[in-house]
């Protein structure tokens, strides 16, 4: 199993931790699966009233696809099939409240996890990139999924910036991708506080809410992500030529990626 679920019945919270630390908590075709299988699943438990999502380790939140799967596409311009588009609650009709807790690197793919999270708690250690273009890949559901969250030229920037450039925790809580900013090591329990504040509600009333919120903003994220998947066939490097790039690291960052 790559997820491990805690579910305390006396907070009426799940904690759901990625448990890929060696990949850095990258997601595979068997977590895509397992992730969307438990927020179908969180539906139906009337145990869980609020969800704290996490990684393992403290070196990365998720780091997005593991670069060893493979993905067989359709021949077609058109259509792309990426295995990420079910992996958040939001995807599965989990309207239950899921507050991300990260600590290290979130980067790539962990944007569908993030985007569909009602907010974020972060460690001052926390880092986020987006290292598509880099590797001559589009960046679109990612840079979606953040411009519900971040300013036009925040997200125009660190989609474009590649892996030359991370965002620092102090500077997500800036500009509103991240609403708490912690010790090290310390957002797992100030998301878990969150939730369990939350999951003391009545559970009606909070899940409406949730429901609103999103209503605001579905209408433009649903209409941007119907162009996505053109975008990206016709935008994409071949996969061998991706590959050379990323063995070779891009070779555009210019060394160490800079923080700010």
């Amino acid at each position: 199993m790559a997820l491990r679920t805690e579910r305390d019945e006396r907070t009426g919270v799940a904690l759901v931790t990625l448990d890929r630390p060696a990949k850095l908590n990258a997601i595979d075709l068997e977590t895509a699966g397992e992730l969307s299988a438990l927020w179908q699943e969180l539906r139906y438990d009337e145990s869980v009233r609020a969800v704290v999502l996490t990684g393992a380790g403290t070196r990365a939140f998720c780091t997005g696809i593991d670069r060893g799967v493979t993905v067989p596409q359709p021949p077609s311009p058109y259509a792309v099939d990426d295995p990420l588009l079910r992996i958040g609650p939001k995807a599965n009709d989990l309207w239950k409240p899921v507050v991300a807790a990260v600590e290290g690197m979130a980067c790539g793919g962990a944007f569908y996890l993030l985007g569909e999270a009602e907010f974020v708690v972060a460690s001052r250690e926390a880092t986020f990139f987006d290292p598509h273009t880099t590797y001559g890949m589009v960046s679109a559901y990612e840079a979606i999924a953040m411009a519900q969250r971040m300013p036009f030229g925040e997200v125009a920037r660190m989609s474009l910036m590649g892996t030359a450039e991370r965002l620092s925790a102090g500077r997500a809580y800036e500009i509103g991708l991240v609403s708490e900013v912690t010790e090290p090591g310390g957002a797992v329990a100030a998301a878990l506080r969150s939730a369990t504040v939350i999951a003391r509600y009545p559970t009606e009333a909070v899940q409406g809410t949730v429901r609103a919120v999103w209503s605001a903003k579905e209408a433009a994220r649903t209409q941007a992500m119907s162009q996505a998947p053109a975008l990206i066939a016709l935008g994409n490097l071949p996969p061998e030529r991706q590959a050379e790039l990323f063995e070779g690291r891009g070779g555009g960052g210019g060394g160490e990626p800079q923080v700010r």
